[in-house]
């Protein structure tokens, strides 16, 4: 049975986001050679803060893909897998364990330190997803590991009027509110399925950094055009109120938008930390045996 609730927009963007500028990604490999595209690379961390990076995977190949993410640690961050299509095995340290599966999601704090893997439970077929990693204020850092699973049933989606299928994964739209919240970073995560023409306002508080990223068809933001495969930044303009996106063809597209942290960013790899000497001591916890 279709849940999807139709809203009609009540609140309409007056002052649109132009786009800044447009990523392309770059083709890489991690864990087990699985092969992706790191599209939110480390230099744009403080440009798109408090996201650090986010990395879209799809292939029907599975050499690019069998080999999974064995065991490998993180701390200081939380990560956010969204699956298209495909399965995928999550266990870590903490004791945590779930299945990633089509259109479902898996949320996970590191805090202070945790080791997990994520497994293909599958040997043929698409995989395709995303995972984005987003930034934890420097008095969460430590925090407690802790872990969600979010069936692709529990993501609250609604139907605009223009016939846009949004699923609100974090933050709120439109009234809907999405199934994570978090108070410092106030991240929203929108996937959005916009028939051909279809308009989609979106309304973004001016200071939040925020981008597009187009992995079906093709969107017009303003006057800038954005293909498949490309990341879209938006410009921060104190006195604009959100963004416009219209469609070109069938489009789908991910919205993400947050509230910068403002605080230093030290990495070495899976560790995030605000000072090179905590980034010393992660090191020395994991090689002691100290996370979860």
């Amino acid at each position: 049975m279709d849940t999807t609730q139709t809203v009609t927009p009540s609140i309409t963007v007056t002052r649109p986001r132009e786009v800044e500028r447009l990523i392309a990604g770059q083709a890489t490999s991690d864990g087990a050679g699985v092969k992706l595209t790191r599209v939110l690379t480390q230099p744009l961390q403080r440009r798109l803060d408090p996201f650090l990076m986010l990395d879209a995977f799809g292939t029907d190949n599975p050499d690019d893909y069998i080999g999974g993410f064995p065991d490998h640690p993180h701390r200081g961050f939380e990560t956010v897998t969204y699956m298209i299509a495909g399965r995928m095995r999550h266990r870590d340290s903490a004791g945590h364990e779930g299945l990633l599966q089509n259109g479902g999601v898996q949320w996970m704090t590191a805090g202070r330190g945790v080791i997990h893997s994520e497994l293909p439970e599958q040997e043929e077929g698409r995989m395709e997803g995303f995972q984005l990693w987003l930034n934890l204020p420097a008095r969460d850092k430590m925090t407690a590991p802790w872990y969600r699973d979010i069936q692709s049933a529990d993501i609250p989606e609604f139907r605009t009027d223009e016939g846009v299928t949004v699923r609100v994964i974090a933050g709120a739209s439109h009234g809907v509110d999405g199934a994570v919240q978090r108070e410092a970073s106030q991240p929203l995560y929108l996937d959005l399925h916009l028939p051909d023409g279809a308009r989609f306002d979106q309304v973004l508080p001016p200071q939040h950094n925020a981008f597009v990223y187009v992995y079906r068809g093709e969107l017009a933001v303003g006057e800038t055009v954005v293909p498949a495969q490309r990341m879209a930044i938006l410009k921060n303009q104190v006195d604009h109120d959100g963004v416009t996106l219209r469609a070109h063809g069938a489009t789908k597209a991910l919205l993400i938008a947050g509230q910068p942290l403002n605080e230093p960013i030290a990495q070495y790899g899976p560790f995030v930390m605000n000072r090179q000497e905590e980034i010393f001591q992660a090191v020395e916890d994991f090689k002691a045996g100290r996370f979860a």
